[in-house]
């Protein structure tokens, strides 16, 4: 009897590389587009772009990495020297993002970018490959559909740790005397790679190393190139029924044939970029909405970009929820061959950015109110314990009252003919009076596009109007921004105290104009030794506010809270029901799209496809690119309405192109029906071996992974 062979020890090596890359790659993307906008000061639209780019150039580069792998180093030189490269990027975007080394930044985070976009890509088809190199077949059939599984649990794994982790590390954490640690974030990941390249050649010794046997993408190229070429030459002396046809002298007519059948899937693969569009802006234009939206849950806070997490956390409940209950109605409602789920996964995508533009509507109420380019925007803060009364030349502003601790604004004030205005101020309470402050005369300065803010206090002994630039924006983090005007005078200095963040301290000048963005929360104000209590207030996320304190007698004071914008009122579980709807379209687009692709397409093309699918995904996220910088529309909501009318488009246009497609009956032993479409259920994972028995590793491989899909695994 046969002893049976043991499982390979090298595999630990393979997966710890796997999960760590995975940790590092999902831990990088899920804070990048708010460490583009909230420290490198890129707007939103160029931090989309930036953020887009590096997704497309690490879904390109695995058609790289396949052919160095296949062609020249080998798979397992490959991801070591890749490997390297990925850790060489994620080190120059973590060290640009400590303050105190004062290193450029912005150039070692385009550049590490770009480091990790040629490793991450180029590494993808290597690893999971590699792993099957080291098992024995037939007789570890078993064994190598368990490292499927495990490969997938590491890829979920790092997935979901990272993503749930980096944002804690990166709010949460205070360092550099910043209220966050972008550097810490991005150190972790790096750092675990790191570990992970030494774990990997560690295991060199048990690995199964392969030399490479050439790469069936660069020999679709070189037919096809050779096919476009003898046609030019021969079109007239030998004409043939299909240009491809052209190159069977060189390389046969099996090839050819399998070359024909590819192309008629990737006529399939036109539209399909669009869908991946959608997808994508959960890391981008998604999290920026959440950034404007109230993650509390009661002593909990959500971060903005930790809501990327609940697609994949749906993504492992979905897939048996579809093939359990889901599948089995469509069925009924006619929705049976693989195109046509694909379809409706698009459609769902569509839908869930309908969802997102509702949401960014009601999001707009909330939104600070920017002045035009021709306008301008008035406000007055009175710190002083009498009403006055404005007499002036601003339009719609003629006759006015600001109370004591009050405030007055015109948003809208005409600056396109005339920037200055006359005013008189005037009141006729009994302490102003004798305390010669009855009238203020004087010009109001506005400027077109500007916000201009001014506050009435007692300056030698007179009433003064002080004129500051002010600032509607809501912080880009999220957090609550404070201006403090204060009519004092017995301290130059006031101290914060946050009641529900403990380490949370501020020391503000008073009447300093700058503002300071805080953490959320109940505040207690004290003299600035913290000796003595004057006031508390609270402040919450994404509110910008004038705070006025006033000297009522010594040591006693009053405080009156202002709200210049409005506060982040809309929850941020608002979100859910689009990333519900997109996870789901993804379930039937994703997994389907590759399941079809996969059993239709020649023996010899499984890889090729493979690749074609990755290069999908990079031209979808091009498009958010062009659009993004095309700025064809102003309105964010808009744009989400627009991305939703391109895919519902897109669908009907492959619709229209499926309608088409014949089935192949090449891949008979996956397919029921060749005219319909229909597939069979996936095998069990003891009946593997006997597929595998029937061809190259890949045939069984795949039939494992198709049952394991998800967003990570798309990927891989």
């Amino acid at each position: 009897m046969r002893e049976p062979v043991r499982y390979p020890k090298s595999i630990f090596f393979i997966i710890s590389n796997e999960f760590s890359e995975r940790f590092n790659y999902y831990g990088m993307r899920t804070v990048l587009a708010l460490y583009l906008t909230q420290k490198l000061n890129y707007d939103d639209d160029t931090a989309t772009v930036i953020y887009h780019i590096f997704t497309s150039l690490a879904y390109f580069f695995p058609l790289m990495g396949a052919i160095l792998a296949d062609s020249w180093l080998g798979k397992f030189k490959t991801i070591l020297y890749l490997s390297i490269v990925y850790c060489i990027g994620s080190t120059l975007i973590a060290l640009g993002a400590i303050p105190p080394l004062n290193l450029p930044a912005t150039s070692m985070t385009v550049l590490g970018l770009l480091f990790i976009a040629v490793g991450s890509g180029g590494i993808k088809p290597c690893v999971s490959a590699f792993g099957g190199d080291q098992f024995k077949l037939p007789e570890q059939a078993v064994q190598l559909a368990k490292f499927f599984s495990l490969f997938y649990f590491a890829i979920n794994a790092g997935s979901l740790i990272s993503t749930s982790l980096t944002p804690i590390l990166r709010e949460d954490v205070h360092c550099f005397n910043d209220p966050d640690c972008f550097s810490l974030a991005f150190g972790v990941p790096a750092v675990l790679m790191i570990l992970s390249i030494f774990v990997f050649v560690c295991g060199k010794s048990m690995y199964m190393i392969k030399k490479p046997a050439g790469n069936m993408v660069v020999l679709v190229f070189k037919c096809i190139g050779n096919a476009l070429s003898t046609r030019m030459k021969e079109r007239e002396v030998n004409p043939r029924s299909h240009w491809l046809d052209y190159a069977e002298s060189k390389y046969g007519r099996k090839i050819v044939a399998d070359i024909k059948s590819l192309m008629k899937i990737l006529v399939l693969y036109i539209p399909l970029p669009v869908f991946w569009a959608l997808f994508d802006q959960q890391g981008s234009r998604w999290t920026f909405q959440a950034t404007r939206m109230n993650g509390e849950i009661g002593a909990f806070t959500i971060k903005p970009d930790q809501m990327q997490v609940i697609n994949p956390l749906l993504i492992l409940a979905f897939i048996p929820f579809f093939e359990g209950l889901v599948y089995p109605i469509l069925e009924k409602l006619g929705v049976r061959t693989p195109l046509q789920k694909l379809t409706f996964g698009g459609i769902l995508a569509g839908a869930a950015f309908v969802i997102s533009g509702f949401v960014e509507i009601a999001l707009d109420k909330t939104n600070a109110v920017m002045p035009a380019p021709h306008e301008s925007q008035l406000r007055i803060y009175n710190g002083l314990p009498c009403d006055y009364h404005f007499k002036t030349d601003v339009p719609n502003s003629s006759n006015f009252t600001v109370q004591s601790l009050g405030a007055f604004e015109n948003i809208h004030v005409n600056t396109m003919q005339n920037t200055t205005f006359r005013f008189t101020a005037t009141t006729n309470e009994t302490f102003c009076v004798k305390a010669n402050m009855s009238t203020i005369n004087g010009t109001f300065y506005l400027q077109p596009g500007h916000s201009i803010s001014h506050f009435i206090n007692q300056k030698a002994n007179k009433a003064n109007l002080q004129q500051y630039t002010d600032s509607v924006e809501k912080d880009k983090r999220g957090l609550p921004r404070i201006r403090i005007l204060a009519n004092i005078k017995t301290t130059a200095k006031v101290l914060l105290k946050n009641n529900w963040y403990k380490d949370s301290h501020y020391n503000v000048t008073l009447n300093k104009i700058d503002q300071l963005s805080v953490a959320d929360g109940e505040y207690d104000i004290f003299s600035h030794n913290g000796t003595r209590k004057i006031a508390s207030m609270k402040l919450e996320l994404g509110g910008v506010y004038t705070i006025i304190l006033h000297e009522v007698l010594e040591n006693e004071f009053m405080l009156q809270r202002h709200t210049v914008t409005p506060s982040n009122s809309l929850h941020m579980l608002w979100l859910v029901p689009q990333y519900v709807v997109i996870t789901a379209g993804e379930v039937m687009f994703s997994i389907t799209g590759l399941q079809f692709s996969y059993s239709q397409a020649p023996e010899s093309m499984k890889s090729v496809i493979q690749a074609f699918w990755l290069l999908t995904v990079a031209f979808g996220n091009m498009l958010v690119v062009f659009i993004a910088e095309a700025k064809f529309v102003q309105s964010q909501s808009v744009e989400f309405f627009l991305f939703a009318i391109l895919m519902f488009l897109d669908m009907a246009l492959f619709m229209i192109l499926a309608t088409r497609y014949k089935y192949s009956d090449s891949a008979s032993d996956d397919v029921d029906d060749v005219e319909t479409g229909d597939f069979k259920k996936p095998e069990p994972l003891d009946q593997v071996p006997s597929k595998l028995d029937q061809g190259p590793l890949e045939k069984g491989l795949e039939n494992v992974k198709s049952t394991y899909t998800n967003e990570a695994y798309r990927e891989d």
